[in-house]
């Protein structure tokens, strides 16, 4: 099971290397969203590994709070460019 786990550490570098090349915000924040989700993705894995429902619901906290507070900040930065 380790192994999974491994992976989606692997897969959770893409968009890092991504966020960290591209200069485009827009582009930032795309990457940024997907490191959220695999970061939850991979905090409700734990949580079911270790049978620990605690530990769960911080992921989905992170899964749904997580990526509105991204969603926010995109619609922020739209309006004062939009100025």
């Amino acid at each position: 099971m380790s192994w999974i786990l491994f992976a989606m550490i692997a897969a959770l570098m893409i968009p890092i290397y991504a966020a960290y090349r591209d200069d485009d915000i827009w582009q930032k924040m795309l990457a940024f969203a997907s490191i959220a989700t695999k970061t939850s993705i991979m905090i409700l894995m734990v949580s079911v590994v270790r049978d620990d429902w605690m530990i769960g619901v911080v992921g989905v906290i992170i899964l749904s709070v997580g990526n509105a507070a991204l969603m926010l900040l995109a619609h922020v930065i739209k309006r004062v460019n939009e100025s």
